[in-house]
């Protein structure tokens, strides 16, 4: 059955994809072997070269890269263009700091020379979602094929072009072929994949469900693996932060790329001096969001991805509301062709309940009150993820100790969590293991290898 693409904004087919006979899967598969025989050898500049040629591609041709992303997945045009954006950055990052991470790392021992090799392992897997279809690709390619690893992609079935297009550019930057594949399988597949001789390691973003599967393949295996999953991010909101950099900060952690982020805003903690106030602010802030066509340039949020989150969506909404939640505003979604659901906040929330406990992958903040700076840490960390946080206070003291008691891989005090290619990436608990970015996402996928000589 053809994997098909559909305009969530229009709900308009744009493509369909027939999927990979055994044997042309087979022949990708013995293409990434033969490939990593050669890439790995090549030199490191060379490799800088080949990921700065991307950067200068994807920066050159940022807005039609955005396009495709925004048809496919519906996230406002400015948002997927600057994402496209963000991966040159990824692939500079890694050019010019890679050799440096790689470089042998001499111990002094009782040997006449010892010291640690990075080595590379071969052809990876990753298994990517369609949230943000280039970013959480480049952010796994660009220190892959770096370290000397080859490629191998199975996108979401929804974003298949931008697969194919991600796969061009390495070609056009010069990267040798099988260097970077695209495999158009349907995810039924990828147990077979992992388990494959050649494949060597896995990388999957996505739910909790696909780390489970994916995580599980590679330990049967024996390969090793690096999983970022969901999120339920704690905002806190401390009686002394400055309100209205809180607010705005909030609207936009909850609701970017059109509110479908692992790291977004999505239980927003407040202490209870500044709790109506914050309701009421963000509140009407929520209500004066443009919803509509994603490739408006005024356009806030966009449609939701597929009709089918939508209505996960709008049961958990309902859900939370039969739990004891109120509801401020939203709620519902909207009338016309495209899946967009309006901006919406459920107050009076607690622990126990589904907008607390739950993930929530739309336009939905649950509002929950905290009796003190103590309690705010004790919710944050009543929740099975453990991706990032952040706390929002004018005390910078208390704001790094409440940082350092969050129970997360990314916690950011005055700031909305986001991901840098300076900083690792990733998540604890339910939320994942392994990380992604900076040195330690260079040897997610390396030998590190102890060399003595005596």
């Amino acid at each position: 059955m053809p994997l098909q693409s559909q305009n969530p904004a229009t709900e308009e087919t744009v493509a369909q994809y027939d999927e990979l006979s055994d044997a042309a899967l087979d022949a990708k598969l013995q293409r990434a072997a033969d490939a990593f025989a050669a890439h790995r050898r090549t030199a490191l500049a060379e490799r800088s070269e080949r990921l700065r040629a991307v950067a200068d591609i994807l920066e050159d041709r940022a807005e039609t890269f955005g396009r495709l992303m925004t048809q496919e997945m519906g996230k406002p045009l400015v948002q997927a263009t600057a994402e496209a954006e963000k991966c040159a950055w990824v692939c500079r990052y890694y050019a010019g700091n890679g050799p440096d991470m790689l470089r042998p790392e001499v111990v002094q021992t009782d040997a006449s020379k010892s010291y640690i090799a990075y080595q590379p392992l071969g052809p990876v897997l990753a298994v990517m979602p369609w949230n943000f279809p280039f970013w959480q690709v480049f952010r796994f390619a660009a220190p892959a094929l770096m370290a000397g690893n080859v490629g191998l992609l199975k996108h979401a079935s929804n974003v298949t072009g931008c697969a194919l297009q991600i796969e061009s550019i390495f070609q056009e930057a010069g990267f040798m072929d099988g260097a970077f594949q695209t495999l158009v399988v349907s995810s039924d597949r990828v147990d077979g994949i992992i388990a494959d001789d050649r494949v060597r390691g896995a990388t999957v973003t996505g739910s909790e469900g696909a780390g489970r599967a994916v995580g599980g393949a590679a330990g049967k295996a024996i390969k090793p693996s690096v999983l970022e999953l969901g999120g339920s991010d704690p905002f806190i909101v401390l009686a002394d932060a400055e309100l209205d950099t809180a607010l705005d900060t909030g609207v936009t952690a909850r609701m970017q790329n059109n509110a479908q982020s692992c790291i977004a805003a999505k239980r927003f903690i407040v202490e209870a001096p500044v709790y109506d106030a914050f309701v009421e602010g963000f509140t009407e802030r929520m209500n004066q969001l443009t919803v509509g066509d994603p490739m408006a340039e005024d356009t806030d949020v966009g449609p939701l991805a597929r009709a089918d989150l939508r209505d996960e969506v709008h049961d958990q909404v309902q859900r939370a509301v039969a739990d004891g939640a109120t509801l401020q505003t939203g709620g519902h979604a909207l009338d016309g062709p495209g899946y967009f659901y309006a901006p919406t906040v459920l107050v009076d929330v607690t622990p126990g309940t589904v907008a607390f406990e739950e993930e929530i992958f739309g336009p939905v903040a649950a509002i929950v009150k905290a009796d003190d700076v103590n309690h705010a840490v004790q919710l944050a960390n009543d929740t099975p993820f453990g991706l990032g946080g952040a706390v929002f206070t004018t005390d910078l003291e208390q704001g790094e100790a409440v940082a350092l008691r969050l129970e997360c891989g990314c916690a950011f005090v005055n700031g909305m969590v986001k991901s840098d290619p300076r900083l690792p990436f990733g998540g604890i608990k339910t939320s994942g293991y392994g990380r992604e970015l900076s040195r330690f996402g260079l040897q997610a996928f390396v030998n590190v290898k102890t060399v003595w000589i005596g």
